[in-house]
């Protein structure tokens, strides 16, 4: 950890609680302590992240299950930044951006993750809608409202020390996914090799894919949600504080947010593997190439695996979308509330935070609404998450230089290890996108 410029008693405390004491908190268990981290990572296999990976799956069959592997580290190292950025100054990536970097790059950045998460809030629910028609019988419409409605209200009215709770049993609707190809025929011996050794193919296709699942792993509104619930917990545990101003606390909260990171991106991209290899054992093996739905998806499934693996996949969409409709929608409130200096808090009542929870409100509706007015977002979704990733390059590259300002971090700018690997993973995610670009044109697949 660097120590250089260090916080001394004459520094100026804006915005931080006062500090009382140095007394230390109630012992946790290692599950308690899981909870920023946990959730962003489940939340990022959302109903349209599971079309990306089935997707990937069915064009590609094993080919491209590499990429979870190569991606975990840069994923953990990234959001493990975010959430040091959040639990060092108590404020999100936007708060902070709007201090220390020009207005208009602030205001673009969110315009872009609001723009990208409503067409994903709009696919969840429509996803979510559609798996449980699939499973349940009956009309689409009602389904789609009503996931909408039980999702905001959810935020608006029940405390966020509650909720996540809540959203940490809903995580366990992600094990669908890890059972699911045990009831499938998969070459073991190809998915390893897969896996193992990466492959790549130098057409639009394949980068397009690349983009897709790299914008979908490593995503803007992960970043925005996991520095915002960190300094949300901060404003929320009277004995917490930002630690620039408590650096006795430092210690114990990074190693907490280590931990919480390292087991809800390791859960992810578990998750998303064991997506990928399902859909290349059955799909793609099938010659079933084209899937336009994680809804298809699972549809497709049950003649070729049986209608347990159907269920299975079709209870994680439902599942996974309850949790990751709140990510989305929050990490937009988050971001336009922090922009504008209001109040942005899930703890606190709507009458206490009318702004925040109006951006919420309108995220949800106008996602709920692209199901109805034309517009068919679960194809957008495959577009979004390319856009995610070429949007998160300089998103990241900003997100890099605070973390390393002792402007923004007081002494606790980032270990070399962070730097290292933070650094990597926007490389990454720049010559994905350049890849993409640079084989626009050449033959598909």
């Amino acid at each position: 950890m660097d120590t250089a410029n260090p916080i001394t008693s004459a520094t100026p405390r804006v915005n931080a609680k006062p500090i009382v004491d140095a007394k230390p908190t109630v012992k946790k268990s290692w599950l308690q302590k899981l909870g920023p981290g946990l959730i962003t990572g489940a939340a990022d296999d959302d109903p349209s992240g599971i079309a990306t990976y089935s997707q990937v799956g069915a064009m590609f069959g094993y080919s491209m299950m590499w990429v979870m592997l190569f991606s975990l580290p840069l994923m953990i190292a990234i959001q493990e930044v975010c959430a040091r950025i959040g639990r060092v100054t108590g404020g999100g990536i936007a708060a902070n951006m709007r201090k220390h970097y020009p207005a208009p790059l602030l205001y673009a950045i969110v315009s872009l993750l609001c723009l990208a998460n409503i067409f994903n809030l709009g696919a969840d629910i429509g996803a979510m809608g559609a798996a449980a028609q699939l499973l349940f019988g009956g009309f689409l419409i009602p389904y789609v409202i009503g996931f909408a409605v039980v999702s905001l209200l959810l935020q608006m009215y029940i405390r966020y020390t509650q909720y996540v709770n809540y959203l940490k049993w809903l995580t366990m609707a992600l094990f669908a996914y890890v059972l699911t190809p045990f009831v499938a025929h998969v070459n073991w011996g190809n998915a390893l090799r897969s896996t193992l050794v990466p492959s790549v193919t130098f057409n639009v296709a394949y980068f397009t894919a690349l983009t897709a699942v790299l914008g979908t792993t490593i995503s803007p509104y992960l970043f925005f949600w996991q520095a915002s619930e960190e300094a949300e917990d901060v404003r929320d545990h009277p004995r917490e504080h930002p630690l620039k101003w408590a650096p006795w606390q430092a210690r114990k909260q990074f190693d907490r947010i280590k931990t919480d990171t390292i087991v809800g991106m390791g859960f992810s991209n578990v998750v998303s593997l064991f997506i990928i290899l399902t859909t290349a054992a059955t799909l793609h093996a099938a010659g079933i190439t084209d899937i336009q739905t994680s809804a298809q998806a699972a549809k497709a499934l049950e003649p070729l695996a049986g209608r347990f693996a159907f269920e299975l996949f079709a209870v994680g969409i439902v599942g996974t979308g309850l949790l990751a409709v709140p990510v989305l929608a929050g990490s937009a409130a988050y971001g336009v509330a922090e922009a504008f200096k209001w109040r942005a808090s899930l703890e606190r009542k709507p009458s206490e935070a009318r702004e925040f929870y109006l951006v919420l409100a309108i995220a949800t509706i106008v996602g709920l609404a692209l199901n109805f007015v034309g517009i068919n977002p679960i194809r957008a979704l495959f577009l979004s998450a390319v856009i995610n990733g070429v949007v998160s390059v300089p998103l990241m590259v900003v997100t890099m230089l605070m973390a390393v300002h002792p402007k923004v971090m007081g002494q606790f700018t980032l270990p070399l290890t962070l730097r290292v690997l933070g650094w990597i993973a926007t490389v990454v995610m720049l010559l994905a996108s350049i890849g993409l670009f640079a084989t626009l044109g050449r033959p598909g697949k």
